[in-house]
């Protein structure tokens, strides 16, 4: 067994087949597939049920994701702390992110990493909800994830750090309700169109609270695709509770932006794993945080 086998059993898994995971590593099919078996051979068993053009994991490939994962990335950490001598002159950090923190502060955060260490190359990969970054990095997909929960970001089997608050606004079209207003009140919502995004996250958590007060509203749409808000509110579809991050963009776009009162905020998180960390992972916490507390 060699690392390569395991990154290219990790892209099968991570690209959802062996087509895509070829295309994606740039080799032909047939290579891939060698490799595979090669490895399975050498575990002595199957890691995927062949069905037609899917592969799906056997249990045995299930078992070997996690140490996979833990292989490739030690092996990454040993080469960003060879980089490290020469300063994080190159290298690779990969984090997740939920979409409303991957506008902002995640901006904000990788614009003053970049301007330390250009030649690091900072890889976002999407999370929906909280539990979906704490995974990533709890299993190794990923080094660092930005989250926002209600209450302390969770650190279960990760380190939280706590980076701030956002609090909840409401985005209108220019032309819509509570034209000339700079705040409303949430009882207010009542009788409105909502577009609301997926369970499990904040900004749903805040809707669906009102209707537990009884403050009915209608919702106009309901989308796992966060960049869909903003055009769906200046289309006239309805307003959207979504968090201060989107506040400068909203607004530029042309949206209203309203403050929700009583002010209800977000906690706002920094998970990374508790030990292990790449040069280029401990380098972005120092950078990130006021006071880089493991």
């Amino acid at each position: 067994m060699d690392i390569r086998q395991l990154e290219y059993f990790l892209a099968i898994v991570d690209q959802g087949g062996f087509h895509r995971a070829a295309a994606a590593l740039y080799l032909s099919q047939p290579a891939l597939s060698q490799t595979v078996q090669a490895l399975e051979r050498d575990l002595g068993s199957a890691l995927f049920h062949r069905i037609g053009r899917r592969a799906v994991l056997t249990e045995a490939g299930e078992a070997l994701i996690e140490p996979a994962r833990a292989a490739v990335r030690s092996l990454e950490t040993a080469r960003s702390s060879v980089a490290a001598v020469h300063e994080l002159r190159e290298g690779r950090l990969d984090m997740a992110a939920m979409p409303s923190q991957a506008v902002e502060p995640l901006t904000s955060m990788i614009r003053a990493f970049s301007g330390r260490w250009p030649g690091v190359a900072v890889v976002i990969k999407a999370a929906f909800t909280p539990q979906d970054v704490v995974d990533m990095v709890r299993t190794g997909a990923v080094e660092l994830g930005l989250l926002a929960a209600s209450g302390r970001p969770p650190d279960k089997d990760v380190s939280a750090h706590l980076v701030g608050a956002q609090r909840f606004v409401l985005v209108a079209p220019p032309d819509g309700p509570f034209a000339g207003r700079e705040s409303v009140d949430c009882r207010e919502l009542a009788g409105h169109r909502l577009i609301v995004g997926q369970r499990g996250t904040g900004m749903r958590a805040y809707v669906d609270g009102l209707l537990e007060r009884e403050i009915t509203f209608t919702i106009a749409a309901e989308t796992e695709h966060r960049v869909a808000i903003l055009p769906l509110v200046l289309a006239g579809v309805g307003v959207a509770v979504v968090t201060e991050s989107w506040r400068v963009m909203a607004e530029r776009a042309g949206a209203r932006v309203l403050d929700i009162e009583p002010t209800r905020t977000l906690a706002v998180g920094l998970i990374s794993r508790r030990t292990g960390l790449s040069p280029a992972a401990e380098a972005f916490l120092k950078t990130a945080l006021p006071v880089h507390d493991s």
